[in-house]
């Protein structure tokens, strides 16, 4: 089909790099996950972005706290992938974290931009 919006061979997809306590959780939405620990993440990351697969890679920043700095080498001269620091679950359910639904809203308003109430 010409004219067509979908290129053969194109397709960028989306990865979250994340440790394996919360990658069932990415899994079960459906998401591919990449499982690394903080000693093995930079090496994982760095692997996505060189592969020129992904279009938009997820970080927990458990593993890696600012994956934008980070990569800036390897990122350079690329446009792909966005890297979108996502904050770790364990941040969110710490003892250091006295109020997790408090914790939560902040989350959503930061990413959106307005609550939620439900």
């Amino acid at each position: 089909m010409t004219g067509s919006s979908a290129k053969t061979g194109n397709t960028r997809h989306v990865a979250v790099l994340s440790d394996s306590e919360t990658a069932t959780g990415y899994r079960l939405a459906g998401v591919h996950v990449v499982e690394a620990t903080p000693e093995t993440a930079q090496a994982e990351l760095e692997r996505l972005i060189t592969e020129g697969n992904y279009g938009l890679v997820a970080v927990d920043t458990g593993l890696i706290a600012d994956p934008l700095a980070s990569t800036t080498r390897v990122m350079r001269g690329r446009d792909l992938p966005i890297l979108l620091p996502i904050p770790s679950l364990k941040d969110a359910f710490s003892p250091d974290t006295v109020d997790a639904k408090a914790y939560m809203g902040k989350l959503v308003r930061e990413t959106i931009g307005f609550d939620i109430k439900l």
